[in-house]
């Protein structure tokens, strides 16, 4: 089974758990062009610069990690020409057998609902879509009837405590009354590997506060970003990624991405190596190597 030719029929859930298996790591590279951070050469015009840069990471990584994250905001602010870059190098992903997260923190009520999930996996070929659920669990499932989503329950940025960890009236915080939706979206998403296609964002800045969570949702992919330059550790997550090794998926970008010094006329090399790095590290860790 192949991401590019099964995720229109396939589990997602599934899929993800056998590139896991495949690459040996639960690694992800997260795709977050920044302009002004690009290698020199690409071009002058910023989505034809992005596009190059995308597709050459894509190249470097394709055969270390399951899954690449692509940071739809980074494509967006450089307007319709790098829409289609998005585009063109999710689908490239998708052909070199690689898992495509699109994260776009989509979450909408009713046909606004529908179309956001249509684009993302009908149109821009998404395996897996990042997803808000602050508008309640009817607008997850359009998501979640096409393919995965990362539901946000725990992020790893400061200032999610604002409402992350409000005290609700039966003593749960609202983290943990997110977590309880999101496992109960996913029982009926569960795949023959165990794992559910309703997945959750929770950071990996709060491993004791990841450990509770995942008690609330043992069958979700935990998508868990911080690793690095927010600092988190992947060792911290040893925990999460459960008996299969497959719990969680641990994405970087900073410390993948910019690996290479400013004048690196083989940067592509030296974003491999970080990636192999990091495959090796998470790899291990789950024991999936």
């Amino acid at each position: 089974m192949t991401p590019s030719t099964q995720v229109d029929t396939a589990n997602a859930a599934d899929v993800l758990v056998e590139a896991m298996r495949e690459k040996g790591t639960c690694a992800c590279v997260g795709i977050d062009p920044v302009v002004d951070r690009l290698p020199d050469g690409l071009g002058e015009d910023p989505a034809t610069a992005i596009e190059q840069f995308t597709l050459r990471v894509i190249d470097a990584v394709a055969e270390l990690v399951p899954a690449v994250k692509f940071q739809s905001a980074c494509f967006e602010r450089h307007g319709a020409a790098a829409m289609v870059a998005l585009e063109r190098t999710m689908a490239h992903a998708r052909d070199k057998g690689l898992v495509v997260i699109l994260d776009a923190k989509r979450g909408d009520i009713g046909i606004s609902a529908e179309h956001y999930a249509a684009a993302a996996y009908e149109h821009a070929g998404a395996h897996w879509l990042t997803a808000s659920p602050y508008l309640g669990a009817e607008t997850l499932e359009p998501m979640l009837r096409r393919g995965g989503a990362f539901i946000l329950v725990r992020t790893s940025n400061p200032g999610a405590d604002d409402l992350q960890t409000l005290q609700l009236d039966d003593g749960r915080t609202l983290a943990d009354a997110t977590a309880d939706m999101v496992h109960a979206l996913g029982r009926s998403t569960i795949g023959v590997h165990g794992r559910s296609c309703a997945g959750a964002v929770v950071g990996a800045t709060r491993p004791e506060a990841a450990e509770a969570l995942r008690e609330r949702m043992p069958d979700a992919i935990l998508l868990m970003p911080g690793i690095g330059a927010q600092g988190g550790s992947v060792e911290a997550c040893r925990a999460l990624c459960g008996k299969d090794g497959c719990g969680a998926l641990l994405p970087a970008s900073r410390s993948v991405l910019w690996a290479f010094e400013a004048g690196d006329s083989n940067w592509a090399r030296s974003v491999a190596v970080a990636a192999s790095e990091m495959a090796v590290q998470a790899g291990e860790m789950a024991g999936l190597r």
